[in-house]
């Protein structure tokens, strides 16, 4: 299939997603369009996220129910990497969460996941581009987004959050040294 199908397929799945009603306690999460394209991305087998997102069957199972109640197509499945700080990213994530809606949580483990991944964060995930997964960071984790003043990619800011936060010094976000930008991620901050 060619970029442009997978574009289209891509945006039909997102809509069709959106126009499931939301459960009323969550219909006006910001994150409801960013997880509908997280989902689609994943059914285009775009990412590197698991079928399971990252989450316990429970958990997946009431993300589908509240935000996009109806047929559950099956997620293809991905063989992702469990890294050691996992947890500790998890961590990070939920102590600058929003607290608003339920996604909030979902996606701090989910986001924790897909940092395993080899290319930039939004695509780790399967968003349709970065200004996605800046919408998701500065609605669920507000107060760790609005730290990254310097627009650095978002993985690597997570990884120098973290590291900084645990006094850890030298901090490199996986597989920066095979990432095509990383000469970019890398040069001085300005």
């Amino acid at each position: 299939m060619n970029a442009f199908s997978i574009a289209s397929q891509r945006r039909l799945i997102w809509a069709e997603l959106l126009s499931r009603p939301a459960a009323a306690a969550v219909a006006g999460d910001p994150n409801r369009p960013v997880l509908a394209s997280l989902l689609a991305g994943r059914l285009c087998r775009e990412g590197t996220l698991p079928a399971s997102l990252g989450l316990p069957p429970a958990e997946l199972d009431c993300l589908w129910n509240a935000y996009f109640p109806g047929p559950r197509p099956p997620l293809p499945d991905q063989a992702v990497e469990d890294i050691p700080e996992r947890q500790d990213l998890v961590a990070l994530l939920l102590e600058h969460r929003a607290g608003r809606f339920p996604s909030d949580i979902w996606l701090a483990f989910i986001v924790a996941v897909a940092c395993a991944g080899r290319d930039h964060l939004w695509q780790d995930l399967g968003l349709a581009d970065r200004g996605e997964l800046s919408h998701l960071l500065f609605h669920a984790f507000p107060a760790l987004a609005r730290q990254n003043t310097g627009d650095m990619k978002w993985k690597k800011f997570i990884y120098r959050h973290y590291c900084t936060r645990d006094g850890i010094y030298v901090c490199p976000a996986p597989s920066c040294g095979e990432c095509a930008d990383h000469a970019k991620c890398f040069a001085p901050e300005t």
